[in-house]
């Protein structure tokens, strides 16, 4: 299992548990019950876990005055040896929650010590810390004070089973007030807590310490202090078979490897004629149109038949055993995500489209023979496949850990922005289907074509590990704030919301489709255009640059071709707006010191604003100025340098130093992510390679003075 340090608190995969035992210190107590119940259980396994456990010491009369398990209850239950391996076997490899979770862990630990079970102590989260992060002054935190303050039932308490299910419980209602802080993943929960315990707080004493070989080292009862629950599964474990993947699927689209074009049978062909087909062109699959379907037969398909009803097989209509609708993937997916969907669908080949739709190729899993196969293949289909909310944010709370290891294996942070930018968007779609889903649950239809663009660094396909919201929507027909307006408005406030929850934060500067100014008709787009081309003044035209970033990554690319198509002719012969394009991107700050050395502040420097932005900036306006097409920064500049003007040279340094900034940021946000730092573009220098290193302070040196190339080049 990856490391739950970015997953989601929303999807935690975890296991919420409760022990009562026969005292409060974790060395000498004894267990006589456990509860777990599992927050998000897979298809058919066990949603909870409760036993009673024999232990081999009498129970005393004042802790069955508080649990009221007895003798008599325990008599016929499992020794605590058996009780442990069922309860190893349920966890898995499941991060734990509990209510004072440290004093529950100790005890275990202490427990499978003495009866010869191998226990590995599990990442952790305390649900008695979490509350005192977003109510410090509430006058205790026990589970039947924060039940009360939440507005929950207190049943069964202080049996095993109960206390886990109050406890998650008390969880759930703890996650909005925790992201509301900013605390969104596992991680940054833990490195919370970790303050929390530091700073002391309202917590006290009462039961004993175990030495730090033997348990927590911190203090065990529910009026105790708790371990912060970090050590255990570390990233480097658990990225281990991450680490191993062949990096060539995420370097490579399928329509690198794909057939092409697509060879297809008439519609009245019979099975003789496909298997004729097959082996004179050496492939194997056709496709064919029936009924106004498009659908695909393979050589298995023809085996099938001729196993089924012999030779006459052969005559039949090809149509009959081809499988319909065809399943198809993007060309321009990366090839990791064919290859998941092909393991999650359990087939063997799959039809290309290309961004409109229409069938380019074929693509086989003999053309993926030389990829391995791993699970983090399956990620990238794991978004597509989503089936709720939760789902999608399990999968997007992923993509740290697959960053890290592509990052390992060598893979340029280009590639791996690419596929963090595509996943993103396939994120965004996703989401965006779920909202579609939602409001036709209410009787609303979506009420005619639309597209949905995501803007910014997920069209420009740079995106990293920190990242907000920038999405649009063009529809057919419709006035601003008409019925059609009406429903995109609530489409783009479920889909900001979805995409919030799984960690794709809301955009600051209100660039969502929820809002008026980033939805409407292709004839309101149009005329919005228009109104930018003709503004005066720099202010206005914040957030509009990144508009010139849009990639389409759902619903109808025509719609946005029809108004991106303008928006660039447009542009390109409005050298006003290009200046003023120009002007509104800030000069970056100084980047060294009065000896040469970079300044930091709290000792890092902030890459985003001195070398980042201003190379976008440069590289956007460049290209809407020359009539470049392409949406990436890298190839932006060497697309405009190759034209040969002045200042060439600074653009083509411009592009190299751009990926190695690239580079240093996305390690400091694998860092930060596994630490519970939320990742910026602010990086540590000392940190970086010292060859790294030296190319950042080349890209800081150029970035500086860019924008005066910029303006050179514009005119």
């Amino acid at each position: 299992m990856a490391s739950p340090a970015a997953a989601p608190l929303i999807a935690a995969d975890a296991v919420v548990l409760d022990v009562e035992t026969t005292g409060l210190d974790p060395r000498s107590a004894r267990i006589v019950q456990i509860g777990a119940v599992k927050l998000h259980p897979e298809a058919g396994e066990p949603d909870i876990f409760v036993t009673f456990v024999k232990p081999d010491v009498a129970i005393p009369a004042s802790a069955t005055a508080i649990h009221h398990i007895a003798a008599a209850d325990v008599a016929d239950a499992p020794p605590i040896a058996e009780a442990l391996r069922d309860l190893l076997r349920y966890l898995g490899e499941r991060p734990l929650i509990g209510h004072a979770v440290a004093f529950d862990i100790a005890v275990l630990a202490a427990e499978a010590k003495r009866a010869g079970v191998l226990w590995r102590r599990p990442r952790s989260l305390d649900t008695r810390h979490l509350a005192e992060l977003v109510a410090p002054t509430l006058p205790s935190f026990t589970i039947e004070t924060l039940c009360s303050w939440l507005g929950l039932a207190v049943d069964m308490r202080h049996s095993a089973i109960g206390d886990a299910r109050m406890t998650a419980a008390i969880f759930g209602r703890l996650l909005p007030l925790l992201r509301e802080r900013g605390i969104r993943t596992w991680a940054e929960a833990e490195a919370a807590c970790r303050v929390v315990r530091e700073a002391g707080g309202p917590l006290g004493g009462g039961a004993a310490v175990l030495p730090d070989d033997e348990g927590t080292g911190d203090r065990g009862s529910e009026g105790g202090r708790s371990g912060d629950g970090s050590s255990g599964n570390g990233s480097a474990a658990n990225l281990a078979p991450l680490a191993r993947i062949d990096s060539f699927p995420y370097r490579h689209r399928v329509a690198d490897i794909m057939s092409t074009p697509p060879q297809f049978l008439a519609e009245d062909a019979s099975l003789r004629d496909a298997a004729t087909m097959m082996d004179a062109r050496g492939i194997s699959s056709v496709f064919l149109r029936h009924a106004g379907d498009t659908g695909i037969l393979t050589e298995r398909d023809v085996i099938r038949a001729l196993a089924s009803d012999g030779a006459d097989a052969l005559g039949m209509p090809a149509a009959a055993a081809a499988s319909f609708p065809l399943c198809a993937v993007p060309a321009a997916a990366f090839i990791y995500r064919a290859m998941g969907r092909m393991d999650r669908l359990g087939v063997r080949h799959l039809g290309v489209v290309d961004e409109a739709g229409v069938l380019v190729g074929a693509l086989s899993a003999r053309d993926l023979l030389r990829l391995r196969t791993s699970a983090a293949l399956r990620l990238g289909d794991a978004v597509d496949a989503a089936s709720d909310m939760p789902a999608l944010a399990r999968a997007w709370g992923q993509l740290p850990a697959m960053a890290e290891a592509l990052l390992a294996e060598g893979v340029p942070a280009a590639g791996i922005a690419a596929v963090i930018s595509r996943e993103l968007g396939a994120a965004t779609r996703r989401a965006a289907q779920l909202a579609e889903a939602a409001l036709a649950a209410e009787g609303r239809a979506v009420p005619g074509p639309y597209a949905l663009l995501v803007l910014g660094s997920a069209g420009r396909g740079e995106s990293l590990l920190s990242h907000d919201q920038d999405n649009a929507i063009v529809f057919a027909d419709g006035d601003p704030e008409g019925p059609e307006d009406g429903y995109f408005a609530d489409l783009g406030r479920r889909l900001a919301d979805i995409l919030d929850q799984i960690g794709v934060v809301y955009c600051r500067g209100g660039v969502m489709a929820r809002e008026p100014d980033w939805r409407g008709s292709v004839a309101t787009w149009q005329e919005r255009i228009v109104g930018w081309l003709r503004r005066s003044s720099p202010e206005d035209l914040l957030s509009v640059d990144i508009f010139y970033d849009a990639r389409t990554v759902h619903g109808d690319p025509d719609l946005a071709g029809r108004v991106m198509a303008g928006a660039f002719s447009e542009a390109s012969r409005t050298p006003q707006f290009l200046k003023l394009l120009a002007d509104a991107s800030p000069e970056p700050p100084s980047a060294f010191g009065l000896f040469g050395g970079l300044r930091t502040e709290g000792g890092r420097i902030d890459l985003k604003r001195a070398a980042m932005l201003p190379v976008v900036s440069a590289a956007r306006v460049l290209a809407l100025r020359h009539g470049r097409g392409t949406r990436g920064t890298v190839d932006r500049l060497r697309e405009v340098a190759a034209l040969g003007r002045g200042g060439a040279a600074d653009l083509v340094v411009a592009a190299e130093g751009y990926e190695a900034v690239l580079e240093a940021v996305l390690r400091q946000q694998v860092r930060d992510v596994e630490a519970g730092v939320p990742p910026t573009g602010k990086v540590d220098p000392s940190g970086l390679p010292r060859d790294l290193l030296d190319r950042v302070k080349d890209a800081l040196r150029i970035a500086g003075g860019l924008h005066d190339t910029t303006r050179e080049l514009l005119f």
